[in-house]
């Protein structure tokens, strides 16, 4: 679904990229089981894949095709995949353990209540000759209440429930923690409501964006035709300008990343006197939140915004809110609904030539947060995840702090002052590894094996009413935004923490029986890089307790944010594309996560040697066993389609130069030899080294 309401801040996340090979050959749970059973590790014999290297390649000309150009240039992109790579392996692994997990509780009696819930949830999903009988009637509902807009008032009315019943809205508002308060929460309210990836899909003229756009119209003619009614290519047009209308209105994406520019609160009495000529109460009438006081994200852009909700006329609004109610509850609705939305979103946007397996989509619905995610994962985690892989990381983690701080004590671009704080915030991290404590509940939730667009509603409704019930409670600081089987890693500022679900720590990210250097160049420089968004340009805003608000002298911000734009002009330099370039800016912060945690792991793991010096394990030392790692996390291939996406809407650069991120580090010059002349060659001077 393209619009959500906000439950829970996540500040940065490290998936985006992916990488695959003949880890197809190794990931078999079978495999898997067995490698822990006997010691060994679970890729090569020490924990990486040799054989995909392309040691034609100079490690100092294109490190990514060095360390997995044999596996790139004969690896065949699946045709339900838009990218493959490590993350691709562990996900479509975690889906065949979850299948086992949904199809064990299906056949078992005397079923728990969430296990009753599970079932019927996959059940609804799978029958599809029920969900093709039904046609756009489970949406009918929201269709009449669209159909029976006759005022402003109505219309904002259905902005205001959006995300309850699956529509986009050009205004975008939910529940988040205070960024001046960490232990309270807060409304927070900004703009969205584009059907396209990104407000520059709309405003670049050039010929492939054009024919995005030609393609976009004609998939909401094709959508529009199942609710009959004429002119299908003029509401087209008109709906594309009034998105094209709301793009232009939208800050920029490395704008909108500043969390200076969007922290702006306001008192709710104060909300119509600013932002007037927009019914608020009608808005907020429905959400059952109290709202005394609002953050606004893009305080401009929402003027604008409102200036559309009254200028359009409300038929344009009406045919909007039709197209995206289908297409985003396209995915619950007959095959024929679905494969329209599929020809334009997968293939058109992604170069995806085939959907995924039904039961994997299924799979993907229940596993959201707002889903059944957390009832799934208790069960993945009792199955799938050892308590010793825990208790590892957790050893890794604290590692990483202690390489941490004593990279802190020695910057030489900071003051004493500075160094403080910045130590404080790092004492202050607090990780979370595996799984939650305590997990979520789902008393009063309700579930059918029959109607798979109401399960998706009532669970939305069940969290809606949470978020209402905690509003005017302290936050809660155990709480995960991620279930345990998704494989990524987040920081959140909010609460200082760094969170790395049981999914992830599997190879080649992390393997309890590979060498050290690897377990630190991969997992190692993942926790790094979630410590490093503490300190990137964003997270560094808020200081030990989740509090936005500058820790640093002026003297020593200015010398970072040097640094900082230093990267930021490195990163946009590359162009995957012809005229489609890495945008720096927007993708920052990822890299300074990048680069600063290969530095934090790099640092740990000399540290783990204890000034002994590594072996050398088939002709390759310690360090460049540290830096491959890295490089073969970072594997991945990627359609074009896909990879304009990320460029255009990511928060991420591409795999391809998250891999080469070591061209940053001197170790890695030593390590492979690499000399002036060199395509990935920087001189000492033009390093970016921050933490």
């Amino acid at each position: 679904m393209k619009t959500s309401i906000l439950t829970m801040a996540i500040a940065s996340s490290f998936i985006l990229g992916a990488c695959h090979s003949t880890f197809e050959q190794k990931t078999q749970n079978v495999q898997t089981e067995l490698a822990q059973s006997t010691g060994e590790p679970e890729l090569g014999i020490f924990g990486l894949e040799l054989a995909a290297r392309n040691v034609t390649i100079k490690p100092g000309d294109d490190f990514f095709m060095y360390a997995s150009g044999t596996w790139y240039d004969n690896f065949e992109m699946p045709s339900d995949k838009t990218r493959y790579g490590a993350f691709s392996v562990l996900a479509d692994r975690n889906e065949e353990r979850v299948k086992q997990i949904i199809d064990d509780i299906s056949k078992a009696k005397d079923l728990s209540f969430e296990e009753h819930l599970i079932a019927n949830f996959y059940t609804a999903y799978m029958d599809i000759d029920t969900i093709n009988a039904k046609g756009l009637q489970p949406i009918q509902t929201v269709l009449d209440q669209i159909d029976d807009i006759d005022s402003v008032i109505d219309l904002t009315s259905v902005f205001g429930n959006a995300w309850l019943s699956g529509v986009n809205s050009p205004v975008n508002a939910g529940l988040g923690v205070n960024r001046l308060d960490p232990n309270a929460y807060q409304m927070s309210v900004g703009t969205g409501g584009l059907g396209l990836p990104d407000r520059s899909y709309y405003l670049t003229d050039t010929p492939r964006f054009n024919d995005i756009l030609a393609a976009y119209k004609e998939n909401i003619i094709q959508t529009l035709s199942f609710i009959g009614g004429d002119d299908a290519a003029t509401k087209a047009d008109q709906i594309i300008a009034l998105e094209t209308k709301i793009a232009k209105a939208q800050w920029p994406r490395a704008k909108r990343r500043n969390r200076d520019l969007t922290l702006n609160q306001i008192a709710r009495s104060d909300l119509l006197k600013d932002y007037p000529g927009f019914d608020w109460d009608t808005y907020f009438a429905s959400s059952g939140y109290i709202i005394p006081e609002l953050n606004i994200t893009q305080p401009d852009p929402l003027k604008e915004i409102i200036k559309l909700v009254n200028s359009q006329p409300l038929s344009v609004w009406q045919d909007y809110l039709r197209y995206h109610a289908i297409s985003n509850n396209a995915g619950m609705l007959s095959d024929e609904v679905y494969l329209t939305n599929f020809g334009f979103y997968g293939t058109v946007l992604n170069g995806q030539k085939e959907p995924r397996p039904r039961w994997k989509r299924a799979i993907a619905e229940m596993s959201a947060t707002q889903s059944l995610g957390f009832a799934i994962g208790k069960v993945y985690v009792d199955k799938y995840f050892p308590e010793s892989s825990k208790e590892k990381m957790a050893t890794l983690v604290e590692n990483l702090r202690t390489a941490l701080g004593e990279r802190i004590d020695n910057i030489d671009w900071m003051g004493g002052e500075t160094k403080v704080n910045a130590k404080e915030k790092l004492m202050a991290f607090r990780p979370k590894i595996g799984y939650p404590d305590e997990w979520q509940s789902f008393v009063g939730v309700s579930i059918s094996d029959d109607d798979v667009v109401g399960n998706v509603q009532n669970l939305r409704q069940f969290f809606q009413a949470q978020s209402v019930q905690r509003e005017q409670l302290k936050t809660d600081r155990d709480r995960w935004g991620m279930a345990p089987q998704q494989v990524n890693a987040y920081y959140n500022s909010s609460f200082n923490e760094i969170v790395f679900p049981a999914a992830i720590l599997q190879a080649p990210f992390f393997d309890p029986n590979a060498d050290d250097a690897v377990n630190y160049g991969a997992i190692g420089a993942v926790i790094g890089h979630e410590m490093g968004h503490g300190f990137d340009d964003q997270g560094s805003k808020s200081d030990a307790n989740g509090i936005q608000r500058n820790w640093w002298t002026e003297k020593d911000r200015a010398a970072f944010d040097a640094k900082a734009d230093k990267l930021a002009a490195q990163y946009s330099e590359y162009e995957p594309i012809a005229g489609n370039f890495v945008d720096g800016r927007n993708s920052l912060g990822e890299n300074i996560g990048d680069v600063g945690g290969l530095a934090m792991a790099y640092h740990a793991y000399q540290l783990s040697l204890n000034g002994k010096q590594a072996p050398v394990i088939e002709g390759l030392t310690g360090d460049q066993r540290f830096f491959l790692a890295w490089a073969q996390v970072w594997r991945e291939k990627r359609t074009e389609q896909s990879m304009l996406n990320q460029l255009r809407a990511g928060t991420h650069a591409p795999g391809k130069y998250r891999a080469q991120a070591p061209r940053n580090h001197d170790a890695w010059y030593k390590a492979f030899d690499v000399q002036p002349g060199d395509a990935l060659y920087l001189t000492p001077q033009d390093r970016v080294r921050i933490w």
